[in-house]
């Protein structure tokens, strides 16, 4: 591996790692809900929000389906325990500020569950709107990082809040959903957020965190257009393991927020 790429890499590394579950997000006026609550009072996060553990994948609004363009625009940031604790890139990171990345992203239907009788044959239960996971995952962090610092991207078949990301110069970034929580404030709104656990390998240490996303999406519609915005907010934690976790405990040490806008590429589904 290069010299220059490896330089690259380290600068880009930890917000490919924000970004490798962000898929959306959105705007608009608050509603009440400790998610909607959670966004308003950004940045003065103290503790992790409310969440339960993640069984299954994430299930989107219907109108979530289809393929999209998503521009994704860091519009703040902010290291409340700085100087003392402070993760690597966030400075560098600040020359991303007010820059739009775009790329494709997609939410499709999916069979999530089968019913089985001893009567009746096998059959498909219930079809729920899902993220293409790979597809995403794939497609923001060549957007980041650029199409030959990235390999590919590959989700357990077993565990779809599994994923890992192949990386020039054997590495590997393993990303794990732990908890999640929803809010649904109107037909139009949802709310929701991740917290997943995150290991880098390909060094001599590897590198644990986690990190949470938090969503406010919004369906825009008129007689014109159609269109979805969002309000996402990524932060960072120390793991356990790390040694200054209990100068943080529970806080994060890092904030990214973004402006998410996405418009239909194929016909909603």
């Amino acid at each position: 591996m290069s010299r220059r790429f490896t330089q690259h890499l380290r600068r880009n590394l930890f917000w490919f790692v924000l970004m490798t579950l962000v898929w959306l997000l959105c705007s608009g006026d608050a509603y009440g809900g400790p998610l909607s609550d959670r966004l308003a009072t950004f940045p003065n996060w103290t503790d992790k929000p409310p969440t339960q553990p993640a069984k299954g994948d994430l299930v989107y609004p219907d109108w979530m389906a289809g393929t999209w363009e998503l521009t994704s625009t860091l519009v703040d940031l902010s290291a409340p325990l700085a100087p003392e604790l402070q993760t690597p890139g966030f400075e560098s990171n600040q020359s991303l500020l007010n820059q739009p990345i775009t790329c494709e992203v997609r939410f499709e239907p999916r069979m999530t569950s089968l019913t089985k009788s001893f009567l009746l044959k096998p059959r498909l239960a219930q079809e729920e709107i899902v993220a293409d996971r790979a597809f995403n995952g794939l497609s923001l962090a060549q957007a980041y990082l650029g199409d030959q610092a990235v390999k590919t991207v590959k989700v357990d078949p077993k565990n779809p809040n599994r994923q890992v990301t192949f990386l020039r110069g054997d590495r590997q970034l393993e990303s794990t959903v732990i908890s999640r929580a929803v809010e649904v404030p109107s037909d139009e709104r949802f709310v929701t957020t991740e917290i997943f656990q995150q290991v880098f390998r390909g060094t001599a240490q590897p590198y644990l965190n986690e990190v949470e996303t938090t969503t406010a999406y919004q369906k825009r519609e008129s007689d014109q257009s159609f269109s979805v915005t969002a309000d996402q907010v990524t932060a960072i934690y120390l793991a356990p393991q790390d040694s200054d976790y209990f100068k943080a405990r529970n806080q994060p040490i890092a904030l990214y927020r973004y402006q998410l806008e996405l418009s239909p590429i194929a016909t909603p589904i």
